[in-house]
């Protein structure tokens, strides 16, 4: 379709000049100052034409089915994102993207759809159900820790209409970005005696995309659980912060046969993780 495939192209184009251009030089006045008309490929004074036509309404716009983005050092997650589009004349094809950067013209990451036009389903004769897939490699995406938080949501639509009537919007929504969590925990002397003290030691790290490797989640709250070995339920015994490189030491009585665990609620730019269960034998 004519004017999706300009759509497609400038924003990939979009994408890879903003990763080819180090976070240092990602500052106010030099990188994508690209407005929403010449990302879809037309001029002013076309947009304004297209202003007196009917737009497509759009809603119910999903990213990843609601869930956070999650991405490790490398590797590459796929996910779906979709929308439901209406207009008089039905619905051709349909767009979304996610954007990171303060504004429009500060733009220093984006991921673009993988596929050249949307898969829309008719509802009825003026409504589809629309969908694309967006691939995020981490190992060449995401160069810098701070592409961890909060994403803009770009949706459009465009009308099976002769005048291929477009609606845009490059602030639709948000969408969470987050630096892939990992959890561990081991208690120790084992086997230990009835009322003896035990040890449970742990560490949390994170995903360092200017690294490539996980490093250490300081000063973070860290709940830890307990379940007897009959049980399928945790309950918390204490809450401990890590240290200035991630770890985690606390003592407990021993009472009862079962398994010890860390819990990490998560924040904004790190997943919550639970560590696997280390079980205790009591004698």
């Amino acid at each position: 379709m004519r004017i999706r495939a300009t759509v497609a192209a400038a924003s990939c184009a979009l994408a890879l000049s903003a990763l080819a251009v180090p976070a240092a030089q990602a500052t106010d006045g030099g990188l994508h100052k690209t407005t929403a008309a010449e990302r879809f490929g037309l001029s002013r004074s076309t947009m304004s034409a297209a202003a007196d036509e009917e737009q497509p309404v759009v809603s119910n716009v999903k990213v990843n089915g609601g869930k956070s983005i999650v991405a490790g050092t490398t590797g590459r997650t796929t996910f779906i994102v979709s929308l439901t589009a209406s207009h008089s004349a039905g619905i051709e094809d349909a767009y979304i993207d996610l954007w990171h950067g303060r504004d429009r013209a500060h733009i220093d990451g984006v991921f673009a759809p993988n596929e050249q036009s949307a898969t829309c389903t008719a509802v009825n004769d003026t409504t589809s159900n629309c969908k694309l897939t967006i691939t995020v490699d981490a190992g060449r995406e995401l160069y810098m820790n701070t592409l961890a938080g909060t994403w803009h949501v770009t949706a459009a639509a465009i009308a099976a209409d002769e005048a291929g009537s477009i609606y845009w919007n490059d602030t639709y929504g948000t969408h969470r970005l987050q630096r892939l969590s990992k959890l561990t925990a081991n208690a120790a002397p084992e086997p230990v005696k009835k009322g003896k003290t035990i040890t449970v030691t742990g560490k949390l790290t994170r995903a360092n995309w200017e690294t490539r490797a996980y490093a250490g989640y300081s000063t973070q709250p860290v709940k830890l659980q307990f379940r007897k070995k009959d049980s399928d339920t945790y309950t918390t015994v204490k809450t401990v912060k890590t240290n200035t490189k991630g770890d985690l030491k606390t003592t407990v009585t021993a009472t009862v046969d079962g398994f010890f665990r860390w819990s990490f609620a998560g924040t904004s730019t790190t997943p919550a993780v639970n560590a696997a269960g280390d079980f205790i034998d009591v004698r």
